[in-house]
């Protein structure tokens, strides 16, 4: 007979597992050529488990199709391939003051919501400047900062979803889980399919006279802040990664709460923390934001990553290349320390 004080909880069995595991390139290095040895060995297995990268991305095929003035910067909308078969919706908000100086660049990756629309500050099919939601319209925030801006929109999100999703009357539901789950059975991720569309990104950046291709980084909160975080590991090209509502430990956050599953590498664990991977970003530049009482990345893991980050920096001889800031809020975008880190890196 079932008794109510057996322990039925399965988190218990997973967590077990956790605790056995020995990962194998957790980062151990003392020098910075043992450093550079690992970040080697790590990024190729992390190519490996996002189920590889191609060696050439094909033709961009870039368009602008639209021009827009809105007085202190000028919006580009921009289609360009990423893949065969795939293009990518962006948005290049340029600063009307850069002149004939180039100019450095933030990628902005928005997170979970309703596309690029809410980092630009579309809603309803209107630009309000002052539109905020958890994304505080970062990218205009960027390009008001004096930056070239590339928003783009994340495969899945937006004008990027399956036709019955495009139907829909909700805004906010994403393609995640039906396109996230037919990259698993193609032994690929979504992790993956993202990380090309930022490459080709950059590609396209590279073919603008605006831009000073050594003063590039990457912005994204959540879900942008997963693209941004992987694509700043596996793309050297990008100076400065800015993660917010993100860092934390894969233990607690995807492995112990519910999250979408394009956050999800199978493998991972076996290899490495969230933390050991940013020590594929040192020694180029780090910043973390995370709010103290974000229910999806708990505060206290996200600390003590950081932590383990910040020494891995270090043995890089790059302890001035990471920063952080800790904010009152939930989960959601800040970007004080942010933008005064990149003005200062870029």
């Amino acid at each position: 007979m079932f008794s109510e004080d057996i322990n039925l909880e399965v988190l218990n069995y997973t967590n077990a597992k956790y605790q056995n595991l020995k990962p194998s390139l957790t980062f151990s290095a003392q020098t910075i050529p043992q450093a550079e040895s690992w970040q080697k060995i790590m990024r190729s297995q992390l190519i490996e488990l996002i189920g590889d990268l191609p060696k050439y991305r094909g033709e961009l095929n870039s368009k602008v199709i639209k021009i827009e003035d809105f007085g202190t910067y000028t919006r580009e909308t921009i289609l360009f391939d990423s893949a065969e078969n795939m293009k990518v919706f962006a948005f290049l908000l340029v600063p009307k003051f850069s002149g004939n100086v180039k100019m450095p660049v933030i990628m902005c990756v928005h997170g979970h919501g309703r596309g690029v629309n809410d980092v630009v500050g579309i809603q309803n099919g209107i630009t309000y400047g002052n539109f905020n939601g958890i994304h505080k319209n970062y990218a205009v925030q960027a390009v008001n900062q004096g930056y070239v801006v590339l928003a783009i929109e994340q495969f899945g999100f937006g004008r990027r979803r399956t036709t019955d999703h495009l139907d829909s009357a909700n805004e906010s539901q994403s393609s995640c889980n039906l396109l996230s789950g037919t990259a698993f059975l193609l032994g690929e991720t979504m992790i993956k399919w993202r990380v090309i569309d930022v490459m080709s990104a950059i590609d396209y950046l590279e073919t603008r006279k605006e831009i000073d291709f050594d003063r590039i980084a990457v912005m994204g909160l959540s879900g942008g802040g997963t693209t941004s975080f992987f694509s700043s590991a596996l793309d050297e090209r990008i100076k400065l990664a800015i993660i917010s509502g993100y860092f934390c430990t894969f233990k607690d956050s995807i492995f112990n709460i519910n999250h979408c599953i394009d956050n999800y590498i199978p493998g991972i664990l076996k290899y490495a923390e969230m933390y050991d991977i940013a020590g594929l970003i040192a020694p180029r530049g780090l910043f973390i934001e995370s709010a103290t009482n974000d229910p999806i990345f708990p505060i206290d893991a996200t600390k003590y990553a950081i932590e383990k980050a910040e020494q891995i920096f270090t043995c890089f001889g790059a302890k001035n290349s990471f920063s952080y800031e800790i904010f009152e809020g939930e989960h959601e975008f800040y970007g004080k320390g942010a933008f005064e880190f990149a003005k200062s890196f870029l």
